[in-house]
Parts: structure tokens; sequence; C-alpha cells
């Protein structure tokens, strides 16, 4: 006769769980029993939809899930949130959960608000637009009334308060959603907005640990954005704020990222998978103790590299307490699956399985219980609170907007201009925000007006049959700056020409033209939602006075925070300087990352072309005693285009600006020259750096630093097929070249190359057209690839090199030494069509028969656009070496400060 066995828990489990009884089963058995009532716990989910599915009631009532993630999606008004999370903690009661749901909201202010209700939720500034105010009390204030308002319609979790610190922040995607780069304000503003949190009665969760505020984006959506700062240099900005929130002991939860993270002591592909991030990182070396909630495993870059249901128990097994699952219901189920396995196969302990959720049920404990979870107060005590926290949001908005500049003394406007002078107003066409009823009412109505369409409204309807998408904000601008101006207005898109007085104001991030003085007067608000519109016309027109301030360190003086110190520049001299130089090279390619072998090849021939049409200058810092370089700039100048080439320090001489005294010192020699009208970082004629390395985040920062908008990048890239012998042309490629009608031909010699010289000019940069012209009288190693359309029309070429031709000496890349020998296919010029892409595959495909032909092991395709590199990839070419060039308005000349 069976035995019966009693199995119990702790009593806190007991408590909060169950007492298992099990007849005639193993312990064992009881434990995966017991573990699966607890995985509902451990997951947190959304859908898609206003009302719920039959899927999230499954995932409630059957898996027990314990968390739900509510997004505008899922949102309409206040009264049918209360009403949707009303349902959802009945439907949790009813099933026998033995706490309520937690239910989290993204609720950030500025452009980030999953819940508007223009009757009963208030609109507030942006983290930035906050900081911008200079009162941190501020901040705690319209934290507590956000929270408040959420908290009336049954949301016990905000996902904030935003930490990270904008490292690097002209071109990361946070933006406005965070305070600013200096770590002591992100913390004095994030700990003030998550004691208003608390003080409301619901949890708080940072983020993104461990930062979002610096990442180098390789471009792929299979990509993971990686953070390449080391630990020490993230222990002094990065971390700073979640280190000073965790010693609160007021932080409830912690939002890890998904970044990869790639620096000497870590080699981590997603942040929330790993625990080096969170069980050490985060807990260990900063003492975190609360809930660690992962970053959503829906991602594609995850789901492609890893799968769901691996990813799921790795996110555990790192630490993670509450694994996040957006949206999609068979993932959903793939990660419950996951994990059930994981603690069948035992890759799951009980131990850690019930830490994870004593940390979330004590967080629940804290935030929620069934009284308050099924009973929330909802509009009756919305619109009693409303009227107050209008006032506030008014309030915080008109103390946000700031002023940059106002050179020209042109605010308010209505002592700069008189009532009859007309003005301009240029908007944007973006992406929409949170809208109000009242944009959602312009959009619906269509222009349904029955007065005459003012020129305004004749602008938004032109070539259109409905407004676009996110105009409705910037519609109701200028009716409003008409109405508070009483004058006349015309509103336009960014295409009007003219020499006006110009107001520029910055919607969004104030890192946009905070350094181009060329922009006399420039206003930023931080948010362009409708409440922040407002405030700006405002302060345009004088019934209230821009008090703001730009955060961080943008709000210091430049000059205090750049060195004072200056080295003597002076021009480099080939037979003084050439040996320097090489030792130079040698030092940095002994000092740089594996990816930069190009350094290795690199030698002071790279840099002079020695070619009448493109002036070259180079720079040197040296040591004159030892005749030793400290630093090394290379220049050249064509048609208009000055182009810093390369600019090198000695490693063991960084930061102490002998850099930026090279920097001045070759900007002040390209500008002074004559008929200079744009600047450009990078180059492929010689194509030692085609521009600042994609890897390479510090010096992106240094060169943002330096005064360059680094904000529209044109990609480039070095690719290599590493074994041409054992290469391939894919199946069909050939049959789609010949189903195209495309033609292709080899020809050398300049006697033939008109046309060839006449596309390239047309098609890109003039140094380009230079590298052509010496392929091509270089006949006996160099030849050009021309492709010609059906009517016989070129639309694509390609410069080919044999080993050791003296084009090749010009880019390293295709530098084999002795082990191999490289064939190169250099500058693709494709006119830009519908068949552009077929064009580069076919130009590379006549390039690797040449390079065949020539004996090459090796074949290097330089100067790649991103519009070829996914078709390129698909010959099996790999990326080998990464750029972003850049170029700038002469105009801008900010950068020759310091």
């Amino acid at each position: 006769m069976a035995r019966s066995r009693l199995v119990t828990v702790s009593p806190l489990l007991f408590a909060m769980l169950f007492v298992v009884v099990v007849l005639s089963s193993s312990f064992a058995d009881c434990l995966v029993s017991l573990s699966l009532r607890a995985i509902g716990q451990m997951v947190i989910m959304g859908w898609d939809g206003t009302e719920v599915t039959p899927q999230i009631r499954h995932l409630i009532e059957e898996h027990h899930l314990g968390s739900i993630l509510l997004t505008a999606k899922n949102l309409k008004s206040a009264h049918q949130t209360a009403k949707l999370v009303q349902e959802l903690q009945t439907i949790a009661h009813q099933a026998g959960h033995l706490q309520p749901l937690l239910i989290a909201l993204d609720q950030e202010n500025g452009g980030v608000n999953s819940l508007y209700d223009e009757d009963y939720i208030c609109q507030f500034p942006s983290a930035m637009g906050q900081a911008a105010a200079g009162n941190a009390d501020l901040a705690y204030k319209v934290a507590k009334a956000t929270a408040t308002e959420v908290s009336a319609v049954g949301v016990n979790l905000i996902l904030g308060p935003v930490l990270d610190v904008l490292t690097n922040a002209r071109y990361q995607p946070l933006g406005v959603r965070a305070v600013g780069d200096d770590p002591q304000e992100v913390s004095q503003y994030g700990i003030a907005a998550m004691n208003g949190y608390k003080d409301a009665g619901v949890a708080t969760c940072g983020k993104h640990f461990p930062s979002y505020g610096n990442l180098d984006f390789l471009g792929s959506s299979l990509d993971v954005p990686i953070i390449t700062q080391t630990l020490e240099e993230l222990s002094l900005s990065a971390l700073v704020p979640f280190r000073n929130a965790i010693a609160t002991g007021k932080l409830d939860a912690m939002f890890v990222g998904g970044c990869g993270i790639t620096n000497p002591s870590m080699n981590v592909n997603h942040a929330c998978l790993s625990d080096q991030v969170v069980d050490d990182l985060l807990r260990n070396e900063l003492g975190f103790t609360g809930v660690a909630i992962s970053e959503c495993l829906e991602m594609e870059a995850l789901r492609s590299e890893i799968g769901v249901k691996t990813g799921t128990v790795m996110a555990v097994e790192a630490g993670c307490d509450l694994v996040l699952l957006c949206r999609a219901y068979d993932v959903q189920l793939e990660a419950v699956a996951g994990l059930k396995l994981g603690v069948e196969n035992e890759l799951l302990t009980k131990e850690r399985i019930y830490t994870s959720l004593r940390r979330v049920l004590k967080m629940k404990n804290a935030c929620t219980s069934w009284a308050k979870a099924l009973n929330p107060p909802g509009i009756s005590l919305l619109s009693k609170i409303h009227p107050s926290h209008l006032n506030l949001s008014i309030n915080a908005y008109d103390d946000s907007i700031t002023v940059i500049r106002d050179n020209e003394k042109l605010l308010p406007l209505n002592e700069s201009m008189h009532q009859e002078e007309e003005l301009l107003l240029l908007t944007p066409l973006v992406k929409p925000l949170p809208a109000s009823s009242l944009t959602k009412n312009i959009l619906e109505a269509k222009n349904k007006s029955d007065s005459a369409p003012s020129e305004h409204d004749k602008w938004i309807h032109r070539d259109r049959g409905v407004i676009m998408s996110g105009e409705g904000v910037f519609r109701e601008l200028g009716r409003s700056l008409a109405r508070a101006r009483r004058g006349k207005l015309l509103h336009t898109s960014y295409t009007a020409n003219g020499k006006k007085s110009l107001v520029v104001v910055a919607v969004s991030s104030p890192y946009d033209f905070a350094m181009d003085k060329s922009i006399g007067t420039y206003i930023c608000t931080f948010d362009f939602t409708e409440m922040a519109m407002a405030a700006l016309v405002r302060a345009l027109c004088g019934s209230s006075r821009a008090r703001g301030t730009l955060p961080g360190t943008l709000r210091k003086s430049r000059k205090a925070v750049k060195s004072r110190q200056h080295w003597l520049v002076e021009p480099y001299d080939r037979d003084r300087d050439s040996n320097g130089l090489n030792d130079l090279l040698s030092a940095l390619a002994r000092a740089a990352a594996p990816n930069h072998r190009f350094l290795t090849t690199t030698t002071a021939h790279s840099f002079e072309i020695f070619n009448p049409n493109i002036e070259e200058s180079h720079f040197v810092v040296r040591n004159s005693s030892t005749q030793a370089l400290y630093g090394f700039c290379a220049t050249y100048h064509t048609q208009g285009t000055g182009i810093i080439g390369a600019i090198f320090v000695d490693p063991t001489k960084r930061n102490v600006a002998i850099g930026r005294s090279l920097h001045r010192r070759a900007l002040r020699a390209l500008i002074q020259k004559r008929g200079t009208k744009k600047i450009q970082l990078g180059i492929c004629f010689p194509g030692v750096f085609l521009g600042i390395p994609t890897d390479d985040g510090g010096l992106k920062t240094w060169f943002s630093n330096s005064g360059w908008d680094l904000q529209f990048p044109r990609r480039l890239a070095n690719m290599v097929i590493a074994d041409l012998s054992s290469w391939s042309a894919p199946e069909g490629l050939l049959q789609s070249i010949q189903r195209a009608n495309m033609s292709f031909d080899l020809i050398h010699g300049l006697e033939n190359a008109e046309t060839v010289l006449a596309h390239v000019s047309g098609n890109a940069n003039p140094e380009v057209f230079e590298l052509y012209r010496l392929a091509l009288q270089e006949t006996k190693s160099c030849g050009v690839v021309r492709a010609k359309c059906q009517r016989g029309g070129l639309v694509g070429t390609v410069v080919i090199c044999s080993p050791g031709s003296q084009v090749a000496g010009y880019v390293p890349a295709l530098q084999g030494g002795e082990e191999v020998l490289v064939g190169g296919i250099i500058a693709p010029v494709v006119a830009p069509g519908n068949g552009d892409l077929l064009v580069i595959q076919g130009l590379a495909l006549m390039g690797l028969r040449q390079n065949k032909a020539h004996k090459s092991g090796r074949s290097v395709l330089s100067w790649v656009g991103e519009e070829g590199m996914e078709g390129l990839g698909a010959m099996g070419w790999e990326v080998l070496e990464g750029w972003e060039e850049f170029t700038n308005s002469v105009e801008n000349v900010s950068f020759l400060e310091g």
C-alpha cells in the first residue's frame, strides 16, 4: 500500500502560495507542480486591443500570469482604461490568484505616454524639459501627479524613471526622454521622480540598465546596439544614477536592457540574458535587491539568434525576476513552455524560482491589494484633481521653454515685429505623439470647415486628401500663434527660401543646433505635445518669459570643459617626418582593436597622393628634440570640399589636447582655402579612413564634442571574400542579370573613358572622380568595369585592380602582405534607380571574375554604400570595416573655438 507524503514550503511561501499534498509521487514531481504555478508570476505580458481577448484571459486563468503591460494600443480613455483594468483584476481574482495583477505602464510624459485623455489625464514636459525648468521639486510634483492619475485607473507600476545618462547625446535615440548628460543631475531628477511615484502609491522601475545613453548602432534589424565603454568608464558616468537610486532603498524594480556590451572585461550579446550584468553588476556590485525586469524577448535579434524558449530560461538564469513578452500570443506560450522545460530539466532550481517569487510578491504587497485593485477610484478622483494638475502642467511647460540664443533680439515677437508684418512658420512632417481629442477631431474632420480656408489650411491640405499623421499639433500651433500675435501668418514646409529674420525652435532634442552659431535665435521646447506648443506661443509672444536652461554640460561654458592646452602644429615634411609617422602608425596598430588591422598595412606613403587636382596639406604635432610624432592629420581639398582624411594621436599622449590642436589647425586651413563650401570627414582616395569607424563610439563622441553635426551619416564599408578559391556565384544571380538585359565590359585607359568619367562626376564625390582617373591611367594593373542597361546607357561602374597596383597602395585593406594576394574592387558608382541593387551585384560579380583571373586569393570591395551591403552580403561578402562619413556646411564654424 502506497504511503502518503506531505510536502510543504517555507512559512512565507505557504502564506503566499499553498501547500501541496501528493500521493505516491516523487519529490521532483512535487517541485515541478509547485514551480509551474510560480512560473506565471515570473512573466509580464501584453497584447494588442482595447478589450480583454480570449488569449490574455487564458494566460491569466490557466497559466497564472501575474503581471500585465498596457500600451497605447490598449488604451482609449481614462474611463475605458479603468474598466479594462478592473476586468483584468476580476479575472485574476476569480481564477484564484492570491494577489492582484501587477499593471505596468510607460507614462514618462513628453512624447512617451501610453495613456492620454484630454479631459482627465494631464500632459507634462519630458524628463529633459523638467530638468530645463531647473527645479527638482517640480519633477517630484509632476511625477506624483502622473502616478496619482494612472493609479486612479488601476495602474500600480510605472516603468520609470529613466536613469540613462546621455553620454553621447547628439545621436542617441532616447533624446529628451533622458534628463541629460550630467550623471549627478540625472540622479537628482531621477530620484525626485521616483519619490513622486512612490508617494502616490505606485511601484517604480528604473531604466534602462546598464545604459541606453551611448549605444553604437550597427544598422541591421538583426544587430543589437552595443555599449563599448569599459566598466570603469560606465562606473564614472552611466552607472552613477542607477547606483544613487538603488542607494535610496526606494527603487522597486530595474528594467534591464537588451543591448550588447563589448569591452576588454565583458563580451555580452544581450544584457538581460547575462549573469555578468544582472547578478554580478546589478546585484552584487550595485547592491540591488528588488525585481529585475528583462527587455522584451520578442525583439527580432534575440528571436533569430537564440529563440524565445532558450532566451526566457537564460533571462531567469541571469537573475531576471520578470521576463517581458510584449504582445504575440504564440511567442508568450513559447516562453511559458520554455520555463516549464527549464524546471523539468532542472536548469531552473527551486531556490532560483522562489527567490524571484519572493521579490515579485514583495513588490505587489507594497503597491496593491485586492480592495484597491477591484475598486479603482477612476473618474470620480480624476475629475477632482484635474484642475490643479492642469495648472501644474501649464506652469511646468512655461518654466521649461528655453532660449539658448537671441542674438538679434527677436523675442518676444510682439516687440520685434510690427503687427502688419507677415510671420512665416516652417514645420516638419513628423510621426504623431499622443494626440488630444482636439487633434483627433482635426484629423477626422478633414477640413470640413464652413469658413474659407486660410493660407495655413491650404498648405496643410495641398496635394493631399487627408492630414498626415503628426501634422495636427503643428497646425494648431500655427493657429495659436496667429491668434496670439493678432497678425499675418503663413505656414509652409522647409522648402521656403529667402533671407528673413529667423527664429529656430527645436521641438525635441536641444542638441540639434546647440553648437550652430549661424542660428542667431534658438529656442527649445523638449517635446512637441500640444501643451508644449501652447507654452511656446506664450514665450514667443511675450505673455510668459522663457526661464528654462540647457541640460547638463551644455549649460556650462564650452571653453571651461575643454583642455586649455595648445600644441604647436606644423606642416608635415616628408623628409623630416615620414619615419616618425611610420613609427606612430605602428604604435597605433599595436594599440588598435583586432578589426582595425588595416593600420598594420598603413604607411606614411598611404596619405600622399600627388594628384594635381587634389590639394593636400598634412599637419603634425612633434617633439622637435627627438623627432617623434605625437599626432598627425591628413587634409585634402578639391572642388569646394575640404576633407579630413585621418587624424591620429600617439596612444600614450591622449587626453592632452593634441588631437584638438590638430583638428583646429586643419579646419582653419581648409576653410581659408578659396571656394570652400563644405567640410567632409572621411575620404576614399586615399582610403585609409572612409570616415569614423562605426565601432569606435569614443571617437564619434570626440568629433561630436568638437562641434561636428553627426546626425546624418553616410554609412560605408569595406567588404571581403576571404577565400576566393572556394567562392561561387549564388544560384540564380546570373539569370537575374540576364533577365534584366544588363551587359558588362572592362575598359583601360583614359582614351576610352569619357562616358565613365561623366558618370562618376555626376554620381559621386570629386575625390572619387580622381580615383577613377588614376585607375584608368594605370592600364597594366587597373581597369573599370562598366554596367549598361538594355538601351546601352551607362548605369554603373567599378574600379578593378590587381595585387600590387599603384591604386591598391592607397587602400590599406588591399595590402595582404606575403600571405595572400588581394584583388581590389573599389568605389562602385551606381546611378539611382529601381535596379541599382542588381547593378551593384553584377559589378561585384564581374570584379570577382577579374580578381580570380589575376590569381588573387582574397577580394576586397572598398567604399560600399549602405544601400548595397545587404545585397552583397547575400553573395557571400562580409563586412571587413564599417565607417560613417560626415559632411558639414562651412558656415558652421563653432567647432573652431577653444
